[in-house]
Protein backbone atom coordinates (compact mmCIF):
# COMPACT_ATOMS: atom_id res chain seq x y z
CA UNK A 1 0.00 0.00 0.00
CA UNK A 2 1.49 3.24 -0.81
CA UNK A 3 1.47 6.29 1.50
CA UNK A 4 -0.93 9.19 1.41
CA UNK A 5 1.07 12.44 2.08
CA UNK A 6 -1.35 15.19 3.46
CA UNK A 7 0.77 18.29 3.45
CA UNK A 8 3.50 17.75 0.34
CA UNK A 9 6.96 20.15 -0.03
CA UNK A 10 4.75 22.86 -1.51
CA UNK A 11 2.82 23.56 0.98
CA UNK A 12 5.45 23.08 3.58
CA UNK A 13 7.71 25.70 1.80
CA UNK A 14 4.88 28.04 1.40
CA UNK A 15 3.97 27.86 5.19
CA UNK A 16 7.88 28.87 5.82
CA UNK A 17 8.13 31.54 3.42
CA UNK A 18 5.18 32.84 4.37
CA UNK A 19 6.56 33.41 8.04
CA UNK A 20 10.04 33.99 7.76
CA UNK A 21 11.71 36.61 6.35
CA UNK A 22 13.60 36.31 2.97
CA UNK A 23 16.58 37.98 1.84
CA UNK A 24 17.34 38.83 -2.21
CA UNK A 25 20.92 37.66 -2.84
CA UNK A 26 22.00 41.73 -3.13
CA UNK A 27 20.59 41.89 0.38
CA UNK A 28 22.23 39.34 1.77
CA UNK A 29 25.58 40.48 0.08
CA UNK A 30 25.80 43.45 1.81
CA UNK A 31 25.11 41.50 5.96
CA UNK A 32 28.25 39.80 5.01
CA UNK A 33 30.41 41.78 6.69
CA UNK A 34 28.21 42.96 9.45
CA UNK A 35 28.80 41.73 13.39
CA UNK A 36 25.61 41.44 13.86
CA UNK A 37 24.83 38.60 11.47
CA UNK A 38 25.99 35.18 11.81
CA UNK A 39 25.50 33.38 8.31
CA UNK A 40 24.93 29.69 8.40
CA UNK A 41 25.50 27.30 5.49
CA UNK A 42 23.38 24.11 5.72
CA UNK A 43 24.57 22.23 2.74
CA UNK A 44 26.61 18.64 3.70
CA UNK A 45 30.29 18.51 3.46
CA UNK A 46 29.85 17.27 -0.22
CA UNK A 47 28.44 20.50 -1.18
CA UNK A 48 31.30 22.80 0.47
CA UNK A 49 34.15 20.75 -1.50
CA UNK A 50 32.31 20.85 -4.45
CA UNK A 51 31.08 24.38 -4.44
CA UNK A 52 33.05 26.27 -2.20
CA UNK A 53 31.48 28.42 0.26
CA UNK A 54 30.29 32.19 1.36
CA UNK A 55 33.28 33.59 3.26
CA UNK A 56 33.08 33.59 6.87
CA UNK A 57 29.72 31.39 7.29
CA UNK A 58 29.35 29.05 9.24
CA UNK A 59 29.16 25.42 8.23
CA UNK A 60 25.81 23.49 10.14
CA UNK A 61 24.95 20.41 8.01
CA UNK A 62 21.06 20.94 7.88
CA UNK A 63 20.23 17.55 9.77
CA UNK A 64 22.30 18.68 12.68
CA UNK A 65 20.05 22.43 13.30
CA UNK A 66 17.86 21.60 15.54
CA UNK A 67 20.31 19.77 18.05
CA UNK A 68 22.95 22.51 17.70
CA UNK A 69 20.55 25.50 18.29
CA UNK A 70 18.55 23.91 21.83
CA UNK A 71 20.99 24.97 24.44
CA UNK A 72 19.65 21.61 26.33
CA UNK A 73 21.58 19.43 23.31
CA UNK A 74 24.44 17.79 24.42
CA UNK A 75 25.26 18.95 20.58
CA UNK A 76 24.57 22.81 21.30
CA UNK A 77 26.59 25.09 19.34
CA UNK A 78 27.51 27.83 21.26
CA UNK A 79 27.67 29.84 17.70
CA UNK A 80 23.75 29.84 17.97
CA UNK A 81 23.66 31.01 21.77
CA UNK A 82 24.71 34.28 20.53
CA UNK A 83 22.55 37.40 20.04
CA UNK A 84 22.99 37.81 16.59
CA UNK A 85 20.47 37.60 13.39
CA UNK A 86 20.84 34.07 11.44
CA UNK A 87 20.28 33.65 7.76
CA UNK A 88 20.46 30.73 6.11
CA UNK A 89 21.04 29.24 2.99
CA UNK A 90 21.57 25.77 1.17
CA UNK A 91 22.20 25.13 -2.43
CA UNK A 92 18.86 26.68 -3.85
CA UNK A 93 16.56 28.14 -0.44
CA UNK A 94 14.80 25.08 -0.62
CA UNK A 95 16.29 23.47 2.86
CA UNK A 96 17.28 26.98 4.08
CA UNK A 97 13.78 27.80 4.05
CA UNK A 98 12.57 25.34 5.86
CA UNK A 99 15.36 25.62 8.51
CA UNK A 100 14.79 28.86 9.18
CA UNK A 101 11.02 28.50 9.70
CA UNK A 102 12.17 25.58 12.25
CA UNK A 103 14.86 27.49 13.68
CA UNK A 104 12.38 30.54 14.40
CA UNK A 105 9.74 28.03 15.65
CA UNK A 106 12.25 27.01 18.20
CA UNK A 107 12.88 30.46 19.80
CA UNK A 108 15.99 31.38 17.50
CA UNK A 109 15.37 35.32 16.07
CA UNK A 110 15.75 36.95 14.09
CA UNK A 111 16.35 34.77 11.11
CA UNK A 112 16.28 34.87 7.65
CA UNK A 113 17.42 32.96 4.56
CA UNK A 114 18.68 34.00 1.15
CA UNK A 115 16.14 33.60 -1.81
CA UNK A 116 17.45 31.22 -4.64
CA UNK A 117 20.57 30.02 -1.77
CA UNK A 118 24.27 29.83 -3.00
CA UNK A 119 23.98 29.75 -6.47
CA UNK A 120 22.16 32.90 -6.77
CA UNK A 121 24.73 34.23 -3.95
CA UNK A 122 27.50 33.13 -6.59
CA UNK A 123 25.42 34.34 -9.75
CA UNK A 124 25.18 37.76 -7.75
CA UNK A 125 28.60 38.22 -7.71
CA UNK A 126 29.03 37.41 -3.95
CA UNK A 127 32.32 36.50 -3.11
CA UNK A 128 32.85 32.70 -2.75
CA UNK A 129 35.97 30.78 -0.96
CA UNK A 130 37.25 27.32 -0.91
CA UNK A 131 35.94 25.34 1.39
CA UNK A 132 39.18 23.46 4.02
CA UNK A 133 37.75 21.12 5.95
CA UNK A 134 39.28 21.39 9.95
CA UNK A 135 42.01 18.70 10.45
CA UNK A 136 41.07 15.91 13.30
Amino acid sequence: MSQTITRGIKALLDDANAAIETLTPAEAIALQNDAGVLIVDLRDPRELEREGRIPGSFSCPRGMLEFWIDPESPYAKPQFQQDKKFVFYCAGGLRSALAAKTAQDMGLKPVAHIEGGFAAWRDAGGPVEAWVPKKK
